[in-house]
């Protein structure tokens, strides 16, 4: 049976790889190169999303990112025909926490579409 032309399955295993491993690189792979990222939190509310266009900009924030000193856990990932939705949990060396729910449209296996709603620990890590 030949598999020409059936879409790419996207690639759960290197999603939580590339959390759990602190990996940008990895979890650039996985978006296509006209992806858009939009961010929502306290400080860029639905009305004004952080919002970043293509691999390059992607690639940045995913460095900058995965290149702090903190911890990051693939809580919960869901992939069902061409959409992904995954729940990510980071911590801080002083114990801030931080929260991420993201949902995404794919095309050929690769994230073209995602919303990520953040929310940080505002009161500082308790005791």
């Amino acid at each position: 049976m030949s598999t020409l032309g059936a879409p790419s399955a996207f690639d759960a295993r290197a999603l939580r790889e590339g959390i759990e491993r602190c990996d940008a690189q990895t979890l650039l792979a996985l978006y296509s190169e006209d992806a858009e990222l939009r961010v929502v939190d306290r400080t860029t509310q639905p009305s004004h999303p952080l919002v970043m266009h293509g691999r390059d900009e992607i690639g940045a924030m995913l460095s900058d990112v995965y290149g702090r000193e903190m911890t990051h856990t693939l809580e919960q990932v869901v992939v069902q025909g061409d959409h992904v939705a995954f729940l990510e949990s980071c911590r801080y060396p002083d114990g801030v926490r931080v929260v991420m729910a993201s949902m995404a449209d794919l095309r050929d296996g690769r994230i073209v579409d995602q919303t990520s709603v953040q929310a940080w620990d505002e009161t500082g890590p308790e005791q």
